[in-house]
């Protein structure tokens, strides 16, 4: 097993675009850490930096108790002990299945017949038994990533690296391989560094998620923390699609700016009841409740099925605001009544003085996900 540390990490680029900006992280023994965050917000940056694909300007990386990169030093990645997959797959074509699963084994010395006998558990793992002698030009896109995960974990690595390793894959088989992946990272005692930009399987397989954006780690914690906690109105959108309201809160509570929005004091989260000035609101999804009523002030436009409850799209008086209360059903075009159980507030000038449509955090529009934010009038 072995930790990972990066201790104020920064990449400049020329120019002076920053690729990763002052960056903490410790990643334990054994442990499972996701990162998510949206498209150039710096996670697989981040990742390829520990690997030793990409050298930082400033800062260092440890790799247990060795410094593998800091200013004017980079360990080769083959010398990191690492297993990785990113999502180009990477099979040579002019080897056979079990010649690209065994490769790391045979730069190691293994003997011949425990190389067979972990290439065949390998395999087995990944859903592919018996295929040692397969070409993997006749192998569909799926199996040779399916492959290529098999090579990166045949040699038992000290690190794991994940980047989109599983998005090339169909279910079943994903979810599958994701309850597999997670059990045998944690009978080997892997520490898995893990890039998606699936959020749900960032919750499902991690013991801690990692938010990044504008290169810069926005929050740590574990699944649940991130999503009853987020530490700022960018999170709660990314993760949870969680509509943003500007607005003002004061000892009743909140009132939306521009918009009939109103909350008791009571269902606010991250404020006090003494607390005053310009906010921000983000209202989960699962903490909207839409009740058909015809007399209602918002309208159903999007109805997706789910096990508990459909995932709705509501236009209310121009904010569009998602809704997955448990056991609702209701179809677009459906006229329903808006409650709002819970929300929390993000607050302090720097919300007063940002542009309403726009978040603070490296230009991204929030809420994320299909969940858009019009400019609204109270009876629109």
């Amino acid at each position: 097993m072995s930790s990972v540390a990066l201790e104020s990490v920064s990449l400049a680029y020329p120019g002076g675009h920053l690729g990763l900006a002052d960056v903490d992280l410790s990643i334990g023994d054994g442990e499972f850490v996701a990162l998510v965050g949206p498209s150039g917000s710096g996670k697989t940056t981040l990742l390829r930096t520990v690997a030793g694909f990409i050298a930082p300007t400033a800062g260092t990386v440890r790799i247990g108790d060795a410094v593998v990169a800091s200013p004017g030093q980079s360990v080769e990645p083959e010398r990191r002990g690492l297993g990785m997959v990113f999502q180009q797959h990477a099979v040579w074509p002019h080897w056979n299945v079990g010649r690209n699963i065994e490769y790391p084994l045979r730069r190691a010395g293994v003997a011949r017949g425990e190389r067979r006998r972990r290439v065949a558990e390998a395999l087995d793992l990944v859903g592919l038994p018996g295929s040692e002698r397969r070409n993997p030009a006749l192998l569909s896109g799926g199996q040779r990533q399916r492959v290529a995960i098999a090579r990166a974990i045949v040699a038992r690595p000290r690190v794991l690296l994940l980047d989109e390793a599983l998005s090339a894959l169909d279910e079943p088989l994903r979810d599958r391989l994701r309850l597999e992946l997670r059990s045998l990272t944690r009978e080997l005692g892997l520490t898995v560094l893990h890039v998606t930009h699936d959020r749900s399987e960032a919750l499902a397989l991690a013991d801690r998620v990692v938010v990044v954006d504008g290169g810069r780690v926005q929050q740590v914690g574990a699944p649940a923390e991130v999503l009853a906690h987020p530490a700022s109105a960018f999170v709660a959108g990314f993760v949870s699609d969680a509509a943003i309201l500007q607005g003002f809160v004061d000892a009743a509570g909140f009132r939306a700016e521009g918009h009939p929005l109103a909350l008791a004091a009571e269902r606010l989260d991250g404020t006090s009841r003494t607390s005053r000035g310009a906010v921000e609101l983000a209202v989960q999804p699962e903490h909207v409740r839409a009740i058909p009523d015809p007399a209602g002030s918002a309208t159903v436009t999007s109805s997706l099925f789910g096990r508990g409850g459909d995932d709705l799209v509501l236009d209310w008086n121009g904010l569009a605001i998602r809704s997955r209360a448990h056991g609702v059903r209701c179809a677009a075009g459906t006229r329903v009544r808006v409650e709002i159980e819970r929300a929390t507030v993000f607050g302090g000038a720097a919300a007063e003085e940002r542009d309403p449509g726009v978040s603070s955090h490296a230009g991204v529009s929030t809420p994320p996900a299909g969940v858009r934010r019009r400019p609204v009038s109270v009876g629109a």
